[in-house]
């Protein structure tokens, strides 16, 4: 592959599909760049609650955008407003008030831009709920990843142990549903397959599984040669 061209890959599906994991490493194996757009959703959400706005009241919570500044650093570390969010964006406040943050449509647009901004620069990875339907929609290759509910919320629930975050499986199975509810029912842009996107599911696929499956699919869509990894 010449330098020259740049490629797009987007990875969408349902709250803890294992999308971010799996679209790290396989940026990581191409040397491309990651964009976290959950990330930038939650960063969105941490300042509104931060402000002491509620999450669920769009007038508030757009007056934050003009001068908003979200940045997402190689080292995965997110930066909103000049202070380090990385580890208060994942926890239980923000998570559960993201998806009414997702649903506006002013945030939403704005954030759209910034990301569709990246894409043009370089060559990424990035993972949401419309990234191949509505932010990326002319990206080299998309994909669908699922797995079952029970699956993801066990994922979810694992993360949130490793991560110091303290939450009960059920709860986390709960936020799971509810996430699942609201993204595929918003009026804008809501979650569904790109027509033209690869389902992967990953239910009984370990990480590096999921991985492979992934750059396989860019492969064959691409002839990008797959470095040994």
């Amino acid at each position: 592959m010449g330098m020259g061209k740049v490629v797009s890959v987007a990875i969408d599906g349902p709250a803890a599909a294992g999308k971010s994991t799996v679209a790290k490493k396989v940026a990581s194996i191409l040397g491309f760049t990651y964009i976290d757009t959950g990330a930038m959703y939650r960063a969105v959400t941490w300042a509104v609650i931060k402000k002491g706005f509620d999450p669920k009241d769009e007038d508030q919570s757009v007056t934050l955008l003009p001068g908003m500044e979200i940045e997402l650093l190689p080292d995965g570390r997110v930066i909103c407003n000049h202070e380090d969010v990385t580890k208060v964006i994942r926890e239980p406040l923000v998570s559960g008030n993201v998806s009414y943050i997702a649903a506006m449509k002013p945030i939403r647009l704005a954030l759209v831009d910034m990301q569709r901004t990246m894409a043009q620069k370089k060559s990424v990875v990035m993972d949401g709920r419309d990234i191949g339907t509505y932010v990326l929609p002319d990206a080299d290759v998309k994909i669908y990843q699922i797995a079952s509910v029970e699956t993801r919320a066990v994922r979810r629930y694992d993360e949130n142990v490793l991560k110091g975050i303290n939450t009960t499986l059920k709860e986390v199975e709960e936020d799971v549903r509810k996430r699942d509810y609201i993204d595929s029912h918003r009026e804008f842009a809501p979650l569904k397959p790109a027509v033209d996107s690869v389902l992967i599911d990953t239910s009984f696929m370990t990480v590096d599984q999921a991985v492979d499956a992934v750059l396989k699919v860019i492969s064959a869509k691409t002839g990008i040669e797959i470095p040994c990894h």
